[in-house]
């Protein structure tokens, strides 16, 4: 398996292409034969993908289905979709997701809400059934490095996240500060992630008048579900579609993060607020600050255009994000770096493990054969198995030192060397054990049960001293004879079992 993965970020796109690319995402993963997870946030768009080798062509295939399916999804013309992507390789791969879930690539450095997203992210391909058990380990590894981030830096503990920037410029805006959210009155539209995130900050803030509105009708549910965990009773409400404009009306802010396909123009805008209308019926003399955190918006631009109205978008907050201390920084890409280190390292050990796995099977299978001839010609007599026991004690001690070699060169990232030498000693085909056997099927052939010669001379011991407890014909020693029954092994057949327990009464 080949790691590599595709790339369309602020730091390369505007994001009005960037969302764009970003519609229908959800079904990118699930339309390719490759195993995949897709990364969309308010400011990315990745996916995360396994080519079946390292072949040029198949990794080639791989983007190939990977780039058609987001043409389709998305409806822009393929060359569009080829240039907008960066595709980068295995351990720039890993050092890029990396960064990503600790917010080191975000618009506002160190943000917190992209770490929920990435384990979101591997969740919804799990369910979806579009991931391997690389990718797994790749994500679950990603989680747990922007986690250490969190609690081992000053980046991380400063909380920042696009809605707290976007709430602060407001803030600023309205020339209070913090101080202007503990009498605001606040209209938020969706109800997805962004729009937990951004009541989860409002409560913060101290805003007691909270009204969410979802064109989906998903309003009700999202605030029952959230105003006991936010200890906001009464400070929430849903609202209905004949209740918008009221709440518009007396809104100080509105905040949109449904990211539907509908946006609000600057004339239903004018007509729901009132502006422009004389106060008598029923209009407006107070600023109105729009905050459009959807990628794909959920305002018109003309909303810029009104007068008495601020609009607040992800480009702003991306231009007014707060530069981070580079000491913070460093700080951060150092936890990042160790972790990558870290995983790329026993990635390669787990690459070795194949070659170990076809190793062992291919001499387990000569011994095999070898042993049936001596039966063949000797019998199961006593001295065939002492030649088994035997033999297998050479050909573990035989494999010990290839099998320590094969973790020091997978280390050294030289595991493609030692599968090169297995090809050419031995014409050894090394595949890998997750493409070899999916994780999702049955086992194809039954567990096979020990020998008496697989068993150390401690285990025979121990095994022993429990017979002698066990009744003739018994299973174990709380069981009487008769109970159950299982057949010995010949290699304890010769002890002699316990007297039989006397009967009840």
């Amino acid at each position: 398996m080949t790691l590599f993965s595709l790339v369309a970020t602020h730091s390369d796109l505007d994001l009005e292409t960037v969302g764009t690319l970003s519609s229908g995402a959800a079904d990118v993963a699930g339309s390719v034969n490759v195993p995949a997870v897709t990364l969309a946030t308010c400011n990315r768009l990745e996916i995360y993908a396994e080519s079946p080798s390292d072949k040029p062509e198949d990794v080639s295939s791989a983007r190939e289905q990977l780039i058609d399916a987001v043409a389709e999804s998305s409806g822009l013309t393929r060359e569009t979709i080829a240039s907008s992507f960066c595709t980068l390789m295995e351990d720039d791969a890993v050092s890029h997701l990396f960064e990503v879930g600790a917010g080191l690539d975000s618009a506002v450095i160190g943000e917190r809400e992209i770490a929920g997203q990435v384990r979101k992210s591997l969740a919804e391909a799990q369910s979806a059934g579009t991931v391997s058990g690389n990718l797994t380990k790749l994500f679950e590894t990603a989680t747990r490095t922007a986690k250490d981030v969190g609690t081992r830096t000053a980046l991380g503990s400063r909380g920042r996240s696009i809605v707290s920037v976007a709430l602060d410029i407001a803030g600023d805006m309205r020339g209070d500060g913090a101080e202007f959210y503990r009498g605001a009155s606040v209209v938020l539209i969706g109800t997805g992630a962004y729009a937990g995130t951004s009541l989860a900050q409002l409560i913060e803030r101290g805003v007691s008048d909270i009204a969410v509105f979802s064109g989906s009708g998903r309003a009700e549910e999202f605030v029952s579900q959230r105003s006991e965990a936010l200890q906001a009773e009464g400070r929430i409400r849903s609202l209905a579609m004949e209740e918008l404009s009221q709440a518009f009306r007396s809104a100080d802010v509105v905040i949109g993060c449904s990211g539907g396909n509908r946006q609000i123009t600057a004339g239903e805008i004018r007509t729901l607020a009132g502006l422009g209308q004389p106060v008598e019926q029923g209009g407006r003399t107070a600023p109105l600050t729009v905050v459009d955190l959807a990628l794909s918006h959920d305002f018109t631009p003309d909303v810029a255009d009104l007068d008495g109205v601020e609009l607040i978008t992800l480009e702003s907050v991306k231009m007014a994000a707060p530069s981070e201390t580079e000491d913070s920084v460093e700080d951060a890409r150092a936890v990042v770096a160790d972790s990558v280190q870290q995983y790329l390292t026993e990635r390669r050990e787990r690459s070795a493990d194949d070659a170990i796995v076809a190793l062992r099977r291919h001499t387990q299978q000569v011994l095999d054969e070898e042993m049936a001839k001596v039966r063949k010609h000797h019998g199961c007599t006593a001295a065939s198995e002492e030649v088994e026991f035997a033999v297998r004690k050479i050909v573990r001690k035989l494999l010990h030192t290839p099998t320590v070699r094969a973790r020091e060169l997978a280390a050294e990232g030289r595991t493609e060397d030692y599968v090169k030498a297995l090809e050419d000693v031995f014409g050894l085909e090394v595949a890998p054990r997750e493409q070899a056997v999916p994780e999702d099927s049955e086992r194809r052939t039954p567990a096979k049960r020990r020998r008496a010669e697989d068993f150390s001379p401690a285990e025979l011991a121990q095994m022993a001293a429990y017979l002698r407890q066990v009744p003739s014909g018994g299973f174990c020693r709380h069981h009487r004879p008769g109970d159950f029954n299982v057949e010995r092994l010949d290699a304890v057949r010769h002890i002699q079992p316990a007297e039989p327990l006397p009967k009840a009464g």
